[in-house]
């Protein structure tokens, strides 16, 4: 049934112009926003921070970016970084 969920969404995008499917896809990440913890620890440092209605995102260049509580633009690097989500 999987397969032919992934099957028909990709007959249906490729019949979509490129801003259709742009519209699609940020549609798809709007329900991705929730609430996180995301935690940076390297030896005695630790520091924490809270996202709420956000998201994280990364790059190939090994960074996690987001906004946390306080609107703050926040980039961290993904090695010793812990993503939560919390209710």
């Amino acid at each position: 049934m999987k397969k032919l969920t992934i099957l028909t969404l990709a007959v249906v995008l490729t019949s979509c112009t490129q801003d259709q499917q742009n519209s699609v896809f940020r549609k798809a990440v709007e329900l991705l926003d929730s609430d996180y913890m995301v935690t940076f620890a390297n030896g005695s440092t630790t520091k924490t921070w809270l996202i709420k209605n956000g998201k994280v995102t990364s790059t190939d260049k090994g960074y996690y970016y987001f906004w946390n509580v306080k609107k703050h633009y926040v980039q961290v690097p993904i090695v010793n970084t812990v993503i939560e989500e919390i209710d």
